[in-house]
């Protein structure tokens, strides 16, 4: 009997350390002993072996200035300095940015600029290269920012969600392959700096990430991002359709149809006769595109 009761007390103490927190509740605790928000999708990068490898990649230069998004507590942000002439970091919350400030102070170095803002919103400074353990949510809204920044950096190593990154990386004929990889891939080239398990986080996400290199294609394509942008919205929102069927739909001919009327407003060009229809079918036949789908369409060197 006692035998009993002893064992039963083992799953009980067993069963109270496995436990799950509460739903909703913030899980995880920085260095500092700060919990992480998962309002802000807070994972920290606790593998120094992965901080190597996202520095190693980023190939710094004493002249450069470092734009790191989502500092954390400072477990890049400390070797950033040690190699930059200037970081930059955006933080979000403000405990980790009074933790990062802290934490950096006691190096004696006084290059770190700490910016307690969000990053979409922030106008963002000048700099070489961009670093960054993104919180998932904003992968596409900050990658699309990043391509359109001006003037162009020399690279960016940044962490992302595992199967975004693949979306990222995709090639042409790939079933990721759409509106993401093109786009990003007429600016820029990307390629995979290594693969990183969730445990190597705290709290660890649900999902695996991927740690990925950008570099600006040089010289820079003389385009207009948000007109090309605009392009591959058309071509990508049925991309196992024909080009034809996407740029004949009613919605799509009356979008031209209104941005052709503004432009001959504004250049003072006497519109044609032809319909927009005949116009897009005319376009698409020339370059021999209106059966192929986008898909395995806009290959990119």
């Amino acid at each position: 009997m006692a035998k009993v009761k002893k064992q039963n007390l083992k799953k009980k103490a067993k069963g109270k350390a496995g436990a799950t927190p509460a739903k909703g509740a913030a899980s995880g605790a920085s260095a500092g002993g700060l919990v992480t928000n998962k309002k802000f999708g807070q994972h920290l990068l606790r593998n120094p072996g992965i901080v190597d490898k996202i520095l190693n990649a980023a190939e710094l230069k004493p002249s450069d200035v470092a734009f790191e998004i989502g500092p954390g507590t400072g477990n890049l942000t400390v070797k950033l300095i040690e190699s930059c002439k200037r970081v930059i970091a955006c933080e979000i919350d403000p405990r980790m940015a009074a933790e990062v400030r802290k934490r950096c102070s006691g190096t004696g170095r006084t290059n770190l600029e700490v910016r307690e803002c969000d990053v979409l919103k922030e106008k963002w400074p000048i700099f070489d290269v961009c670093v960054a353990n993104l919180p998932y949510q904003i992968s596409s809204p900050f990658t699309f920012k990043l391509l359109a920044h001006r003037p162009a950096f020399r690279c960016a190593v940044l962490m992302f969600q595992k199967e975004f990154a693949e979306r990222l990386i995709a090639k042409v004929g790939e079933s990721q392959y759409g509106r993401l990889a093109v786009n990003t891939s007429l600016f820029v080239k990307v390629s995979c700096v290594c693969k990183v398990g969730r445990m190597n986080f705290t709290p660890p996400p649900e999902v695996d990430s991927m740690v990925v290199k950008i570099v600006p294609r040089y010289p820079p394509i003389e385009v207009d991002f948000r007109e090309w942008d605009g392009l591959m919205r058309i071509c990508f929102g049925r991309k196992r359709k024909t080009l034809r069927s996407s740029f004949c739909m009613t919605y799509t001919l009356k979008t031209l149809e209104d941005n052709y009327t503004t432009w001959c407003a504004l250049t003072g060009n006497r519109p044609e006769k032809k319909s927009m229809k005949e116009k897009v079918l005319e376009v698409l036949g020339s370059l021999k595109l209106a059966e192929q789908r986008a898909i395995k369409s806009f290959a990119l060197n």
